[in-house]
């Protein structure tokens, strides 16, 4: 065969490859408000700048009628390119090929990827659209499943990886992008879930459709497995580059820097009157964030879940940091099961990244209650005491108004390891508030009192005078300074410029023994 002709059939090749699924499937999927996955890399990538791996690659099962269909590259497109610039990993299922049916060849060729990606220290993104384990492989199919868990969980706190459910996503399928960093929805087209609705109501009677089970609502606000929802595929992918933009490309590297146009010095004198007269009366501390980082721009993650802990990142004079907060405007900003988890998740995240932690605290205490309790608030909440005391990155902590008891402790507190620890002149720091601590310490005097309600009154006043102001605990230099409001972005940034050497070594050990 002439040279002219290999090169005629390598083209015929790739073409087959490009339009490996047929024309319905395609129409199907556009029909459906899905891109395909060819469409999907576009617009994740840099225009032009996607390599692809593996377009040959076939799948060898026999039997069952698919022998004789065996299109080049088979179920995933895979490969690299870049985002801003930067090299990322990507594999997206093509659910136009056999549904996106994971097999054997699907399997190495997203293994390849992954491991590609470790070497070189990138990225992962992978866009799920797929009807799970290819049953006419069997055995083969969940053996596949287990590899790509294996080199998940190798991965994890090395490169960043990134889970795009844009289709369904089902069975043990799941696991890979539970294992990940971020779990990206699309409202309306993408389903998570171990077992179907048809399974449920055999095994249960229950009805429940596919949306109600695992759609981006349950799993954004109930769950808690996805992080962010987005209205379609395209906003979705837009907000993975944005994403990107805060993180570094490994665990050995820092995160990008981006030239501020905010002013370091800036004072926001807005930030003078956002806590309330009241100490009972809510403020949205996202409000309180956004006063405070590069331009107004705060990206929040697991908005939905948890609500009473905000969690997201943002840029302090150009730097990424990352921010956890207690949120007075939901649950009074009390920890709960669900706030501690994903506050330690978030924590665990940045620490693994080289990401600096500013937490913002105005906490009560944890949410009393018999179902947290008997849910295993001391357990979970323990999680993120555990994050914190682990975390080596820059910690700094501002506390805007209460921070009571051992909830005071767990949000990063002097005590668990903060670098530094300010103080709004606002902020009350005390075991519990005056209300409650009166009527156990003086709980003899005021019943004997003649005016029990005026001496409570009066004991509740002495209380909140030695108590309810930063400035005893600033004695005992467990607060290192007392600052104004307005200069928070100013003091924020000076503090984590000095901290930017900073080096912390752990006690040598395999791994700890987190409170899973």
């Amino acid at each position: 065969m002439s040279t002219e002709e290999q090169i005629e059939r390598l083209r015929r090749l790739r073409e087959e490859h490009e339009h490996a699924g047929s024309q319905r499937a395609v129409d199907k999927q556009h029909e459906a408000g899905k891109m395909t996955a060819r469409e999907r890399i576009d617009t994740l990538l840099d225009k032009g700048s996607f390599v692809e791996m593996d377009m040959f690659v076939r799948h060898r099962a026999r039997g069952f009628g698919i022998e004789d269909r065996r299109p080049p590259g088979d179920a995933v497109i895979t490969g690299w390119g870049t985002v801003d610039g930067r090299p990322i990993f990507v594999f997206a299922e093509d659910f136009t090929v056999f549904g996106g049916s994971l097999g054997e060849a699907v399997s190495e060729k997203i293994c390849k990827v992954m491991d590609l990606a470790m070497k070189t220290g990138a990225p992962l993104v992978g866009l799920k659209d797929s009807g799970g384990a290819r049953i006419q492989e069997g055995v083969f199919a969940l053996d596949g499943y287990g590899r790509i868990f294996h080199r998940n969980v190798m991965a994890s706190g090395v490169i960043p990886q990134i889970s795009v459910i844009m289709g369904p996503c089902a069975g043990g399928a799941v696991y890979s992008p539970a294992i990940t960093d971020f779990v990206y929805q699309v409202e309306g087209t993408s389903h998570l879930f171990i077992t179907g609705p048809d399974v449920i109501k055999a095994v249960t009677g229950e009805d429940v459709t596919f949306d109600t089970l695992g759609g981006a609502h349950p799993h954004s606000s109930v769950s808690g497995v996805t992080h962010f929802v987005a209205a379609d595929g395209r906003q979705a992918l837009e907000e993975v580059r944005f994403l990107l933009s805060f993180l570094p490309q490994n665990n050995m590297e820092a995160p990008p820097f981006f030239t501020p146009t905010d002013r370091p010095d800036r004072m926001e004198e807005a930030l003078t009157t956002i806590i309330p007269d009241s100490p009972n009366q809510p403020y949205d501390m996202t409000d309180l964030i956004e006063l405070v980082v590069d331009d107004g721009q705060f990206y929040e993650a697991h908005h939905h879940f948890a609500p009473n802990l905000v969690v997201g990142f943002a840029r302090l004079d150009g730097y990424s940091v990352g921010i956890v907060a207690n949120n007075p405007a939901a649950l009074a900003g009390t920890l709960d099961i669900d706030a501690s988890v994903k506050g330690a998740r978030f924590v665990r995240f940045c620490d693994a990244f080289n990401i600096p932690i500013v937490s913002f605290v105005d906490v009560p205490g944890f949410l009393p209650g018999v179902d947290q309790e008997h849910g295993g608030i001391i357990r979970h909440g323990a999680k993120l005491l555990y994050a914190y005391c682990e975390a080596t990155v820059p910690r700094v902590t501002v506390i805007t108004r209460k921070a009571y008891g051992g909830a005071y402790v767990v949000m990063n507190s002097r005590g668990v390891g903060a670098d530094m620890a300010f103080a709004w002149p606002t902020a009350e720091i005390a075991v519990m508030g005056a209300q409650g601590a009166v009527n156990i310490i003086h709980r003899r005097e005021i019943t004997e009192a003649a005016d029990p309600d005026a001496i409570r009154a009066q004991l509740i006043s002495d209380y909140e005078s030695a108590f309810s102001n930063p400035y005893v605990a600033a004695e005992r230099g467990l607060i290192d300074e007392v600052i104004e409001p307005r200069e928070t972005r100013h003091r924020l940034i000076q503090t984590l410029d000095v901290l930017r050497t900073k080096r912390v070594t752990l006690p040598p050990k395999k791994h700890g023994n987190i409170p899973l």
